[in-house]
């Protein structure tokens, strides 16, 4: 679970630690060690949370990341919100107010408020490869399987 965020926020932090499958590796405090490339029988994790990593990890033949932590935080924007949000270290509460930060530039935060959680996903989807209509390639998660992953962390939804 977010460490500090609760509601529709915490709820979609969340959600997109499920997509990004960081939340499931073991002995990953709930995702936030992890370092991409990781899988639940070869979990990858960052040793400590004052930097970020910034390990060049080759996940295939063709794909390579600096991605690391619960949303999977390529290592030269960590590097940016680290000044622009004055930052300590890359610990739980930086990696979530990074990720709110990213959702904010999305213009996403009045959708997630407002439980319109499909546009909220539509528009961040271009931040996270495994959101549904990100176009990178890799596995995209399936919208059915996000709102449940929405739901089951205490998020509300408005009507359609």
């Amino acid at each position: 679970m977010a460490k500090s965020i609760g509601g529709n926020r915490g709820a979609f932090l969340d959600m997109i630690a499920y997509s990004e499958g960081t939340s499931k590796i073991p002995n990953s405090d709930d995702g936030y060690r992890v370092i991409v490339g990781s899988t639940i029988n070869h979990p990858i994790l960052m040793s400590s949370y004052e930097n970020h990593p910034h390990i060049f990890e080759h996940i295939s033949k063709t794909l390579a990341s600096t991605a690391a932590g619960r949303y999977q935080l390529l290592a030269k924007y960590y590097d940016v919100y680290k000044v622009q949000l004055h930052l300590p270290n890359f610990s739980p509460e930086s990696q979530d107010i990074i990720a709110l930060q990213q959702i904010k530039e999305c213009h996403a935060l009045d959708d997630i408020d407002a439980g319109d959680i499909l546009s909220a996903i539509h528009k961040c989807a271009h931040i996270w490869a495994s959101l549904p209509g990100a176009g990178y390639g890799q596995h995209e998660q399936k919208t059915v399987d996000l709102l449940a992953a929405y739901h089951n962390a205490g998020g509300t939804e408005i009507s359609a």
